[in-house]
């Protein structure tokens, strides 16, 4: 009888501890993700507001929303120039780099050997290597190579500098991906190039939505190199024209705000639309891993 009360007992303890322990992981990535948006929501809510009352007190609600703000920095950063050279540079150097990184991660990956293994090698050295012990070289040959200056060679040099990374995710993943397919392919046919953009890439779009998201933000959110690069021409980024407000003397924070908040608009914009794709190429990640 006394076996027989302590079984119950004893299941609804663990039902107690796992909803207790569910519970507090709810809480933290509540926590979480309020230190996150915080700052947005900072960003936001004083870009609606006179200079004075942002000065003022900038947590309280503005007494009237200033939407002239919106308008005053969409037209003080050219915004729809300055998106345009974001997207060409964002564009030209995925491209690139989930092109190339693919291929190359692919061939290293299905040809072990010593110089397969010596190429990877080189690409992850690179890693290491910060970018600030390299910069000042980088402009001297961007300038000899006439690209600085350039949205479209600005993007090359992301291709070079992300490509290292890309290769590394791809290399792995690569591993997953069974070699009977590529014997298969063969056997019926196929070319190598058909081969790896019919058969083996399209197993690769997790990894690629991955390499495509980290790149993405990074191209979009870069101010040092686009400074080193486009400070001598008028295509600007969206960062660059945002940073050209802050005055010697005086800073239109109004407008500061606003054109942060239009910077960052069509990225949350862009992971709204593709959310879906992203979530399941993150899930069909994990399952393959």
């Amino acid at each position: 009888m006394s076996r027989l009360s302590v079984v119950p007992a004893t299941r609804g303890s663990s039902r107690f501890g796992s909803r207790l322990g569910a519970l507090a992981a709810i809480l933290l990535l509540v926590a979480a993700a309020l230190f996150t948006l915080f700052p947005i929501y900072m960003g936001v809510l004083n870009s609606l507001k006179t200079e004075g009352e942002m000065l003022n007190d900038i947590l309280a609600f503005p007494s009237k929303l200033q939407f002239g703000n919106y308008a005053d920095a969409f037209e003080k950063t050219d915004y729809l120039r300055s998106l345009r050279n974001t997207l060409v540079i964002a564009v030209v150097g995925l491209a690139g780099i989930i092109l190339l990184a693919s291929m190359a991660g692919y061939k290293m990956s299905r040809m072990p050997g010593r110089l397969s293994g010596f190429l990877f090698g080189l690409f992850v050295l690179s890693m290491l290597i910060p970018f600030h012990s390299i910069m000042i070289t980088l402009v001297k040959i961007s300038k000899e190579l006439s690209v600085q200056g350039s949205t479209v060679g600005l993007g090359f040099i992301y291709i070079g500098l992300g490509v290292s990374m890309a290769i590394f995710l791809y290399h792995g993943f690569v591993k997953s991906v069974p070699r009977e397919l590529d014997e298969a392919a063969v056997v019926d046919g196929c070319g190598e190039l058909r081969l790896f953009f019919v058969v083996v890439f399209p197993l690769l779009l997790p990894v690629t939505a991955t390499i495509a998201i980290l790149n993405l933000l990074w191209m979009w959110n870069d101010f040092l190199l686009p400074l080193l690069m486009l400070t001598d021409s008028e295509d600007y980024t969206l960062l660059l024209s945002t940073s050209m407000l802050f005055g010697e003397y005086n800073n239109d924070w109004s407008a500061i705000l606003a054109s942060l908040v239009l910077a960052m608009l069509p990225v949350i914009v862009l992971y709204l639309l593709l959310q879906k794709y992203i979530l399941n190429g993150i899930a069909d990640g994990a399952v393959k891993s």
